[in-house]
Order: C-alpha cells, then structure tokens, then sequence
C-alpha cells in the first residue's frame, strides 16, 4: 500500500537541512515502513515542498500520527518543518499534519491530524497516551518562575538563550533586533555625546541636534506643538498612555485646587462645581509615583513627581489642562501650578506630569499590563493545552515571540545593568516598586474595554480615538472568538468538562497571577461566556493593547521634553523661580536624551516581520468550519481599518495605532 507524502520545510532563514529525516505513519491498524525521505540534492531546502512515497503491508486504517525523525549527518543541522500532508492509497482526501516547530538535534516528533479535538473527544488509547505524553514533556520543558515577588510569575530561563528553540526568534529577526538599537545609537552620533554625560543641553531648540535623521511626521509634530495645552490634553486620549484619564464628581481632598484658581480657563457663565456636575471634568492621577526610590545615575540623583492634573473638556477647545499639583501630600505652600501662571512656570509643571506618564505607560500600561499579563497566558497554554486542542490553535500564533521579548526585557531593558538603570528616573528599585504596586491593584475588569471606559467615566469623552477603535476591535475579536468557541464547545458542560482547559485556568491563576488580590479572574471556567470573554481579553491584549501602548513612543517621546525619561532636578516649589536654566537642568542630559531617542525608535518602530493581527500565516486549524471563520474575522477587520483610514484621511494628526494594519498578531518588540 502506497502513501503519498508531502513536507514542507520552513520559510525563514536556516530552516532547511541537510541531515537524515525519517518518516513512520502510525494508523489505527499498525504502522508503515520507516522510511528514510531522500531526494538527493532536493531535500529540505529553505521553502521546499517535497514529495515521496510510503509503503505500508496493509491498510493502516485512520491514520493516527506521523513520526517523523531527523538524524545527523556529520554536522547537527536543525530543520523546521511547517506540516505533512499524506494522500491515502484509495486516493481518499488528503489528511494534513501541522508541525510548525523546530526539530534540534537527534528527536523523534509525533504529529496529529489537523482537526481540532477536546480530550473528551479522543477515545483511543493511543491518542489519549499521545496527548498526555506532549503535556508531559511540554511541563518539562516550559516552567514557572518568580522573576521578582509581587509581579506576575514568567518562563523559568536566565535569558532568551534558556528557551527552547521553539520560542527564539527567527534568524532574520534576531538579527534585525540586535541590529537597530546599533544603528540608532550610531546615527545619534552617541559615542561623541556620550561624553558629555551630566551636560545639559543649553536651550530647548538644541534638542533638535539628535532629531535631524530619526524622525516620524507625528514626532515632527510633536515638536511643533508640544508647548500647546490642547495637545497636552491630547495625548491623554490618544498618546501612548490612553488609560488613565478618569471623569471625576469631585475634587480630591489632597488636591487643593479651588473653584476660583480655575474660574478663568471655564467656559462663560459657569463654575467648576457646575461643570463637576456636568461630566466636564477630568483627572489623571499619578497617585502611584508618590514616594517611588528613585534612579542614581553617575553618581547624580534622580527625581520623580507624583502629579495630580485636572482637566476640562472646553466646548470650543476640546480636553485642557486647568490646573496641576505636583504632591500627593501637599503642605501649605505647595504651588496648584495654572495655565496664567508664568509661561515658564507652566511649562515646567507640564514636562513634570509628562514625565511621570512616561514611567507609567512604560513600566505598567506597557510591561506589566500586555507583556507580563501575556506571558501568563503564553506559559500556561504551552504547559497545559496540547497542540490539536482548539484553544491552543486559536491562541498560539498571538503568543509568537513573546517569550523571547519578555526575557530580553528582563536582561536588557529592566535588569540592574538595564537601559532603563542607565536613563530611567525610576530605573533599579523603583521600577519594580512601581509593577509591585500596579499588580496589587489590577483587576481582570479593567483588561477588558467596555469595563474600563465605563468605570472611568469616559465613553462620551469627545476626540477620544483609542476608546472608539479600541471597541470596534474588541467586538471583532468578541465575535471571532464567539464562533470559534461555539465551534468547539456546543454546551457549558463541553467547558465544564474540558479537563485540559481547567488545567490551563488554574495554572493561570495559580501559579501566573498568584498573589494578586483583586485580579478577580476566577480558577474555573464555568460556562461559555466566561471562556469567550477570556480569549477575547488575551487576544485584544497581545494585539490592540499592545499596539496602542507600544507603537506611538517614538512619536512622543523622540522629541524629549514632551516625554521625558527623567528629571535631574527636584519639582519647583516656587513658580516665580523658575528659569529656562532650571528646565533645562531639570530635563534628561544630552547623552540620556541620545538613549531615549534611540531606544524608543527601536521599540517602536514597525518591525519588519511583523504579522498583521488576523493573518495566519502558520494554518493551525484545518477545519473548513475553522476557516470560514478565519475568512470573515479577516473581512471584519479590512472592514474597520478602512474605516479608520478614511477617518483619517486629511486629518493633520491622524490616529492610526489601532489600524488592523498596523496591529501585530502577537506581542514581538
């Protein structure tokens, strides 16, 4: 009996081999002949789709699992392989076998048949024997470890070359990594400026002397307007930190702002109490700075404010800051800095708010929020799903990369020796003060966004772009995730009794998101909404979520006084003494302003490789049902980025982060 067999090696660099690779198909009636898969000279090439015939004694019946087996031949050559497909003898439908992994070193590596299957729906031994062997070995390999305490558990590697191969990036996109940080650093010119550290810059245009080669239209305009309080009130909305603002009934009572202080910048006829009332009033408070330790750079003390900022949705002016208090503790002569307050003076109060929305959109709406809150997600789903479970086919091309991301983070970004040690106000101790911090408060809720912009008071917020296309996608990806869960699961017992899928929740709340008090994210999945509502808030993280945090930092912060990255001298405590000098003494010096330009573009800049949300490259399901599902989330999505485009079009600052287009399917930079 002779079978037809397709291989297909992968696309990217290296991916090819030229050691022995063996074939066995395992059927429910016995096993073909091991053959060994021998073109001479044509075999596993980069991209090749390659053909062979497979003997069998006898009719082996369904067929179960393909086995195959690489070798090596005088040197290891690893070989990825993208899937098989295998044409039975009486010339049925072709049966195809996603791989999609690496196969290092001498392995032997049994695949499934493409259909998507629950474990209550194998009832064959040595299926279930398979399944349970893949978890088991998954469990081996992938580990919880506690990278800090009080933030969310990780993979268990020192760094990126800990992970399996599995979890690396691809060649091209290592090389690409590691390669522009270089290049950013080169066109600054940094080892020139570099030793000028502790120098200030000695006039706010002489920022422009790092801005000349990396720039973006928007961080051009950035530059233009940036002094502008309806684009600083902008940025709350549509910035790289959009989760923030809040509407408020009443004004703290540590923020010793008065009706009269801000009579002047209202609307006529009306007063702060009516405009309270009214749902015209706005807060952003960096309650969660106050009293972080702070960075000692080159032996020189940094500074940190934890500011509390009221604005005001003009009807002819759109969101403005009114008012700005730079304590959470004021004394009696804490300054409520003020839009008629010396220029100067107001100006610096502003830098010292943006700065403090620097750390947070970093540390915590960037880090904690999509890339620590995902790789829970990751790890679980590689510990407890098997690779034909449903679950683990719709999640696994949005957790590409992310493991090696994050462990890069931890040892180039975040560590004791770090980028942000070298330029952060909060870089060391307060970095991992500030994620103890916002992971104590983090609730499941306010992942998911029609919670968030509803407890914040804000969805009738005017101009408020990331809040409308952030709902546009989350009902795509509701409805998405909806049919693809419906497909597989007809019932809530079908959940309820899903052992494998309660062994992933429970991983993930007990061991990922252990000793977070109020995350309120249940151990059980109980029904069928829960489930949706899940995966929806895990895909809309590691694409939308992700998008709007990371892709716009360059945008703001490459013109540094908009965002800066530190502050070199305390906040003012008298308006009237205020100089550009202390501004400029204040603002990050010339070679830290050189590394947050550099590291910034490098972070946000598109990547080359990147996969546009929705866009399957690796073809996971194998279901026509699974596919016409795949299709129509494929047009909702055209659909919506059309829409936003033409919103768009012409718009002289246009808000284009959570375009589809421009949305990667998994969290990679």
């Amino acid at each position: 009996m002779d079978y037809t067999v397709t291989v297909a090696t992968g696309t990217s660099e290296y991916s090819g081999t030229n050691n022995y690779i063996y074939i066995t198909l395992v059927g429910e009636r016995g096993s073909s002949e091991r053959t060994v898969l021998d073109n001479p000279g044509l075999d596993f090439c980069r991209g090749a789709v390659d053909q062979y015939t497979v003997r069998a004694s006898a009719s082996l019946g369904q067929l179960l699992l393909v086995r195959l087996e690489k070798q090596r031949y005088f040197i290891e050559d690893n070989w990825f392989c993208r899937y098989v497909t295998v044409e039975p003898p009486d010339g049925g439908e072709a049966l195809n076998f996603p791989c999609y992994r690496w196969l290092v070193g001498d392995v032997k590596v049994e695949l499934r048949e493409g259909t998507a299957k629950r474990q209550q729906e194998d009832t064959l031994a040595h299926l279930l024997t398979h399944r349970n062997a893949e978890l088991k070995e998954r469990q081996r390999i992938y580990r919880w470890q506690a990278w800090a305490p009080g933030i969310p558990k990780c993979i268990d590697a020192k760094s990126e070359a800990d992970l399996p191969q599995d979890a690396r990036f691809d060649n091209e996109k290592r090389s690409d990594f590691e390669g522009s940080l270089h290049y950013a650093l080169l066109e600054l010119s940094l080892k020139k400026l570099a030793i000028k550290f502790g120098k200030s810059w000695s006039d706010l245009d002489d920022f422009r002397r790092i801005f000349w080669k990396l720039k973006s239209p928007i961080a051009e305009y950035t530059m233009n307007h940036w002094r502008e309080d309806w684009f600083f009130g902008y940025q709350f909305l549509n910035g790289s930190n959009p989760r923030m603002i809040k509407q408020i009934q009443e004004i703290p009572p540590n923020f010793h702002v008065t009706g009269d202080m801000v009579q002047a910048f209202l609307k006529p006829q009306t007063t702060l109490e009516k405009e309270l009332k009214a749902g015209n009033i706005y807060l952003v408070d960096h309650d969660i700075l106050n009293e972080v330790p702070t960075n000692v750079i080159k032996n020189q003390q940094q500074h940190i404010a934890a500011p509390l900022c009221l604005l005001y949705e003009h009807p002819e002016h759109n969101l403005i800051p009114i008012a700005i208090q730079l304590e959470q503790k004021p004394q009696k002569h804490t300054p409520i800095f003020l839009p008629n307050d010396p220029p100067l003076a107001w100006l610096l109060a502003k830098i010292w708010v943006r700065h403090a929305e620097f750390q947070i959109f970093q540390v915590l709406s960037h880090l904690l929020r999509t890339h620590l809150v995902v790789e829970v997600f990751c790890v679980a789903t590689l510990r407890q799903l098997p690779a034909v479970h449903p679950l683990y086919k719709l999640l696994t091309p949005h957790l590409r990369y992310t493991l090696e991301i994050n462990c890069r983070a931890r040892t180039q970004l975040i560590s004791a020796d770090g980028i942000f040690r070298r330029v952060v106000s909060t870089g060391g101790d307060g970095l991992l003060v500030l994620a103890q911090r916002e992971y104590k408060v983090l609730t499941y809720r306010s992942l998911q966004p029609p919670y968030d912009f509803e407890d914040r008071g804000v969805t009738k917020l005017r101009g408020y772009y990331y809040r409308d296309h952030s709902l546009m996608l989350w009902d795509s990806i509701k409805n998405y995730v909806t049919g693809m869960v419906s497909l597989y699961y007809p019932t809530d017992s079908d959940v309820i009794e899903d052992s494998e899928l309660q062994a992933w929740i429970k991983d993930v709340t007990e061991e990922g998101f252990v000793d977070v008090p109020q995350f309120g994210l249940s151990g059980e999945l109980k029904n069928k909404q829960e489930l949706v509502t899940l995966l929806s808030v895990v895909i809309f993280i590691t694409t939308a979520q992700h998008a709007a945090t990371n892709n716009g930092q360059f945008d703001w912060c490459a013109w540094v006084p908009n965002t800066p990255c530190t502050m070199r001298s305390p906040p003012p405590q008298d308006k009237d003494a205020i100089t550009m000098g202390l501004i400029m003494d204040s603002l990050p010096d010339i070679s830290q302003s050189c590394v947050e330009l550099a590291i910034t573009w490098h972070l946000g800049r598109r990547q080359p490789d990147a996969i546009p949300i929705g866009q399957y490259v690796e073809e996971y399901f194998t279901e026509p049902k699974a596919k016409e599902l795949i299709s129509a989330f494929q047009k909702d999505l055209k659909t919506i980025d059309e829409k936003i485009r033409e919103q768009n079009d012409g718009v002289e600052l246009p808000y284009l982060y959570l375009c589809p287009s421009n949305i990667e399917n998994s969290i990679t930079i």
